[in-house]
């Protein structure tokens, strides 16, 4: 969702990500330093499930998706999160969720906008022209 955020931004589109769950991590100023990729049901591992599941593959994993992003020259997650902030991208962080983790809100970077519920984040794709659930 950062690519496409960034690229609609960069059209001068006005967009939002309301971020929830495993996806409130990259926004969090502590975790978002520490990014795991998973193996298990990724189909870029090219080893069986039962493989991936096995102790220290998530780190595996996390290190070959580094190494592919510097050897082609790619934006990280944290460029990219700081390309959408610069390029003024909402970025909304969900209460029910902060909540649930045991996050706090100043846990969060400053651009982030905390404590918006489902409904408002509906009611916010409601009047939108496109709308993207990734």
């Amino acid at each position: 969702p950062l690519i496409l955020a960034s690229t609609a931004a960069a059209f001068g589109w006005d967009v939002t990500l309301f971020h929830t769950f495993w996806g409130l991590d990259i926004l969090h100023e502590e975790k978002s330093t520490d990014l795991k990729m998973s193996s298990v049901g990724n189909p870029n591992v090219p080893v069986p499930n039962a493989v991936a599941s096995l102790p220290g593959m998530d780190r595996v994993t996390t290190k070959m998706m580094e190494r592919k992003i510097a050897d082609n020259e790619t934006a990280t997650i944290e460029e990219l999160v700081q390309t959408s902030f610069d390029m003024g991208v909402e970025m909304q962080a969900c209460q029910m969720t902060i909540e649930l983790m045991g996050y706090d809100e100043d846990d969060f970077y400053d651009d982030v906008t905390v404590g918006v519920g489902a409904a408002t984040a509906l009611e916010r794709m409601s009047d939108a022209d496109i709308q993207l659930l990734v």
